[in-house]
C-alpha cells in the first residue's frame, strides 16, 4: 500500500487531490497537514476517513516539522508521494501589510516581500531539508506547487515582484535539492509544478483576466497532477512542467 503526504490540505485545490488520490489508487493512505483540523464529517472526503491521518502543524514553525517527521520516523511511516499546495499571492498579513502583486517598483513593500519568501520559498524549503528521512528507498515522487511566472528565462511582462521572485526561489530550492537528492535517495522524484489558473481564492481577483477554457476547477487541475506523478520518472528529474505535462524553461 502506498502512502502519500499532503502538505498545505484545507485548499480547494488540496480537498479535490485527497479524492483524486484516492480515487486514482494513488495511495492507499494519506498523511494531511495544514494549520487547522481537516471537516472530514461532511462533503466527498467524509467517504476517506479512515484513510487519512491529519496532523495540524504550522509549517513556518521548524521545530513542528521536526517533530512531525521524528513521529514518522520512529513508526517507520515513509512515504512514496509527498505533494505541498502551499503558497500565497494576496493575502492580508497585518492592519498595515497587504500582500497583493505589485505593478511597478514603487508597489515593493519589505515587510510584504519578506512575507512571500516566508511562505512560498522558506516553508518548502524546511519540508525539502527533512523529508529525506521519511522516504522510501524506492521511487518516490515530490511535488511542490510553484507557477509560470516563477520563470527566469519566460519572464515577458515584468510586475509581480514579491511572487515572481518567491517562486523562481522556489524553483532554484527544489533544482539545486534534486542534485543532492539523487545522491542521498537515488529513486526520487522533484517536480515544481504549475497549475495553470484554478477557480479558488488565490486566483479570484485576477479570474475576469483569463482566457476562455483556461480557468480550471481544482477537480481537473487534480487529475492532471495526478497524471504527472505517475509519468515523471528518475532520470528526467527534476521537472518544472505545467498541467498539461509541458515543460517550462527554469
Amino acid at each position: 500500500m502506498r502512502t502519500g503526504l499532503l502538505i498545505g490540505s484545507n485548499g480547494g485545490i488540496a480537498q479535490a487531490l485527497i479524492v483524486e488520490l484516492f480515487q486514482s489508487g494513488t495511495v492507499g493512505h494519506l498523511h494531511t497537514v495544514s494549520r487547522s483540523a481537516n471537516d472530514l464529517t461532511a462533503g466527498p472526503l467524509s467517504e476517506y476517513r479512515s484513510k487519512i491521518t491529519h496532523h495540524t502543524i504550522n509549517s513556518q514553525n521548524e521545530s513542528e516539522v521536526i517533530d512531525f517527521v521524528a513521529a514518522c520516523h520512529t513508526q517507520d511511516i515513509k512515504f512514496d508521494y509527498v505533494i505541498s499546495t502551499v503558497g500565497v499571492l494576496h493575502q492580508q498579513v497585518s492592519d498595515n501589510v497587504t500582500l497583493k502583486p505589485e505593478k511597478r517598483l514603487e508597489d515593493i513593500d519589505p515587510v510584504a516581500l519578506a512575507e512571500y519568501f516566508a511562505i512560498n520559498t522558506i516553508v518548502p524549503a524546511i519540508w525539502l531539508k527533512h523529508l529525506l528521512k521519511i522516504l522510501p528507498k524506492s521511487r518516490a515522487v515530490i511535488a511542490f506547487f510553484s507557477a509560470r511566472v516563477g520563470s527566469i528565462e519566460d519572464n515577458r511582462l515584468g510586475g509581480w515582484y514579491g511572487y515572481r521572485a518567491s517562486k523562481s526561489a522556489l524553483n532554484m530550492l527544489i533544482k539545486n535539492a534534486s542534485i543532492e537528492y539523487q545522491r542521498r535517495n537515488k529513486h526520487s522524484i522533484l517536480i515544481s509544478y504549475h497549475p495553470g489558473t484554478v477557480a479558488t481564492g488565490l486566483s479570484k481577483p485576477f479570474q475576469a483576466n483569463v482566457k476562455p477554457g483556461k480557468l480550471f476547477t481544482p477537480e481537473f487541475t487534480a487529475q492532471c497532477l495526478i497524471k504527472q506523478l505517475h509519468a515523471a520518472e528518475v532520470e528526467q528529474s527534476p521537472y518544472y512542467v505545467d498541467w498539461d505535462g509541458q515543460k517550462i524553461p527554469w
